[in-house]
């Protein structure tokens, strides 16, 4: 007999709200207790399990099939791409490799406010079109860190920068998920996200940099971040409206970064910034932050050294955007028994958990399969480049041994929390603990938009990805709209656009850059700064689809 979820056990929906809230109570609590990682994951899984079985009546051996199906997705494609991205990073410094890559992006500006921008947001927002699954926030993190950026900074600054891209992320996989589980066309999906997303591209880079500096140093960049954030908000709006919306990230991404590149050889701020003059007394010694910042600058390269100091990462983006743009050929190709997509259906869990309305229109069996596409994956893209930029970079056989004792260290403790965490948002999904915190939002009626975002912030915080929080909330999203007499569109693609939001807050997302940034253990602490800018922000798209509900001409924004 199929598991039928009931959203309600109790007769007490606050009780019943705690209940499912409680894993992530613990978790968090644990953390800012700062408790070891992997106990906080470890003891929110088990709470989870707890509630699971005994609050929820899910049966013991399904509950834990769900933690084996979300262990399972952690380590393919999350734990591959993040020990290939590692591995790649490595290698490149082990090399001195990166010492070019440095060179290259200080010659543009020694200045970390424009760095920033260039690295976290414009690369990022490329990567994340490529790739997606933690891959910007690996890569780039480690990047600035290698720059000169504190740890915990370069942390927060990718996760913030990682954001308003999402939507469009992996060739506009989470759309693509939400077209599958609303029937609304795609197409229409990408039109209101083009008419929410620019307003925030525009915003995040601003957001980025005034949360490393103060408001006079800031507005000190704001051409630069005007050239950003402009340069992208328009690329997004135009393949958004268009037939070739999967490249919106890979386009918008790569245009802003060569225009802000180009601009910044023509215009730098007056005053040079960086994370070592930061603490400095304003009125400290002029010829001591000169030096300092003397000791960063280097002379501008030209094209064919850039391109020959990128060349590991230009060969790791080539290859993601072949494979990404030819997903569905690959995929289907076979070597006589060897085929391009395995899926393990896990026999006791697939489609034996019933969704029950109001969470979708009609009873639906639940699927646990295990997707192994290992050619399109994006960790085979980041090993198939580390492969090729071996005779490229010319490591010796002690420098390979190097990079891959330094990446197993640096590995050993986030792959098994990211694994503990996924299995615990694989056990509130298949035992609807999540949609018990979903529809405690339906309730808010007339102001149902804007509460329609931070439901779909809080899938992603709980699912870990906007794709896994659109095909948890999708359908709860369009059911609801209709009762309430609002626009499906509108109120299916704002839980996509909050839900970016909520990206710099997941679990999945922390693990990713505190391991990028070997700052395994202190996931609290970057939490606790990112929290407030991930709620401010989430609350900001709210007000955006309130508009877009109920303003004039706001309104005429709807497809």
């Amino acid at each position: 007999m199929p598991y039928i979820q009931n959203y309600q056990p109790f007769a007490s929906t606050p009780l019943c709200i705690l209940l499912a809230a409680l894993p992530v109570l613990v978790l968090f609590t644990l953390l800012i207790k700062r408790a070891p990682v992997p106990l906080a994951a470890g003891s929110g899984a088990l709470s989870a399990l707890i509630i699971a079985v005994l609050a929820y009546h899910m049966p013991a051996r399904m509950a834990g099939l769900a933690f084996v199906n979300g262990a399972l997705f952690a380590l393919l494609p999350i734990g591959y791409v993040l020990v290939g991205a590692m591995a790649l990073y490595n290698l490149t410094v082990e090399t001195g490799y990166f010492e070019r890559i440095k060179a290259s992006v200080a010659g543009l500006s020694p200045d970390h406010r424009l760095q920033a921008v260039l690295i976290a947001f414009c690369f990022g927002a490329f990567l994340e079109g490529a790739a997606g699954a933690g891959t910007p926030v690996a890569i780039c993190a480690a990047m600035m860190v290698g720059l000169g950026f504190k740890p915990i900074q370069a942390a927060v600054l990718c996760l913030i920068a990682n954001t308003s891209p999402v939507a469009y992320g992996g060739f506009g996989t989470p759309l693509l998920t939400l077209s599958g589980v609303t029937n609304i066309d795609v197409r229409l999906l990408s039109h209101m996200a083009g008419n929410q997303l620019p307003i925030l591209s525009c915003i995040v880079p601003l957001w980025l940099v005034r949360s490393m500096c103060s408001w006079k140093e800031t507005r000190a960049v704001l051409p630069a971040i005007a050239v950003s954030g402009g340069c992208f908000a328009i690329c997004q709006f135009v393949f958004a409206h268009s037939a070739a919306f999967p490249l919106t990230d890979l386009a918008g991404g790569l245009i802003s970064l060569v225009i802000t590149g180009m601009f910044l050889r023509h215009w730098q701020p007056v005053h040079l910034w960086r994370c070592e003059t930061s603490h400095l007394d304003p009125h400290a010694d002029a010829d001591e932050i000169r030096e300092l910042i003397l000791q960063h600058m280097a002379p501008r390269k030209s094209m064919n050294e850039t391109m020959r100091a990128w060349g590991p990462f230009i060969v790791l983006c080539l290859i993601m955007v072949s494979i990404g743009s030819n997903k569905k050929q690959l995929d289907s190709l076979s070597f006589g028994p060897v085929r391009g997509v395995y899926e393990v259906h896990l026999t006791g869990l697939d489609k034996q958990v019933k969704r029950m309305p109001p969470v979708v229109a009609a009873p639906t069996l639940e699927k646990a399969v295990f997707t192994v596409n290992w050619i399109t994956t994006p960790g085979t893209s980041v090993l198939i480049s580390l492969l090729l930029v071996i005779p490229m970079l010319r490591p010796t056989r002690a420098q390979l041994k190097t990079v891959m004792r330094r990446t197993a260290q640096q590995m050993s403790v986030p792959i098994p929390t990211i694994l503990l965490m996924l299995g615990l948002g694989y056990i509130t999904r298949f035992a609807g603990l999540d949609a018990t915190l979903g529809m405690a939002f339906k309730n808010t009626h007339s102001l149902y938009p804007f509460f329609a975002a931070l439901l779909g912030w809080l899938g992603v915080f709980l699912t870990g990805t906007d794709s896994g929080s659109n095909a948890l909330f999708g359908s709860l999203q369009r059911i609801t709209a209709l009762q309430l007499h609002l626009n499906p569109i509108l109120i299916c693609t704002a839980n996509s656009t909050g839900g970016v939001m909520g990206k710099m807050i997941d679990a999945q997302s922390i693990c990713v850059a505190t391991a990028a940034t070997d700052q395994v253990g202190r996931e609290a602490d970057i939490f606790k700064i990112v929290i407030r800018h991930s709620i401010a922000l989430a609350a900001l798209v709210g007000a955006i689809v309130m508009l877009q509900a109920y303003v004039f001409p706001f309104t005429r924004m709807i497809p």
